[in-house]
């Protein structure tokens, strides 16, 4: 046996029967990477949780102070129209939904004074917001005076009185459907159903 078997044969019999290569595993298959990773995507999902629930708390905010302010321009409108119509239904039906209009607009400045520590739809909402609701108010009472200069204010003060019905119960739907709150939800199934019913009345109002 020359000295190459002797030392082959010395490797051999000297190495464990069951020894098993040391093998080094891949960084990505580490036990501690991968519940690193579970921790980072349980993060990540909380992250967008929480900001879905903030987005959609702040959205609904913006909608109850914009509802407030579309409400209070409403009622200045009707404040200088209701008195120079000349039917008396009408004048009555515009009464009522006034009336609506003011009960909604206390129950809101309420609700916001105690939800978020401000009844004023005019320090909360944005400067182009603002300006939006009032260039719409503004066109509205352009309007009506037109039809007012042309002899023809109480129909176009009726069509105008379903448009501006029409878009408050879209906004209060939106509102609704996007609250848990009970005392404002209730506020707004009150709001909605007496608008409703004014719409129904004044839709179909006819000068003849």
């Amino acid at each position: 046996m020359d000295n190459q078997e002797y030392l082959n044969q010395i490797s051999t019999t000297s190495r464990p029967i069951n020894a098993k290569k040391n093998k080094t595993g891949k960084w990505y298959t580490s036990k501690f990477f991968i519940i690193g990773v579970v921790f980072v995507v349980a993060l990540i999902v909380l992250a967008i949780i929480g900001a879905l629930i903030r987005g959609g708390t702040e959205g609904n905010k913006s909608r109850v102070y914009t509802l407030s302010a579309h409400i209070s321009y409403d009622m200045d409108v009707i404040n200088q129209y209701q008195g120079l119509v000349k039917s008396s239904i009408l004048r009555s039906d515009s009464a009522s939904l006034y009336n609506v209009l003011s009960n909604t607009s206390r129950d809101l400045a309420i609700y916001t004074e105690s939800a978020y520590g401000e009844d004023d739809p005019s320090r909360v909402l944005s400067e182009s917001k603002t300006n939006d609701l009032e260039l719409a108010r503004d066109g509205l009472l352009a309007e009506l005076f037109d039809a007012k200069i042309n002899g023809t204010l109480d129909i176009i003060y009726a069509r105008k009185l379903v448009l501006e019905i029409s878009l408050l119960m879209s906004e209060e739907q939106q509102i609704y459907n996007n609250t848990s709150n009970e005392d404002l939800i209730n506020m707004l199934q009150l709001s909605y159903n007496s608008l409703k019913n004014l719409y129904d009345k004044i839709n179909g109002f006819s000068e003849s």
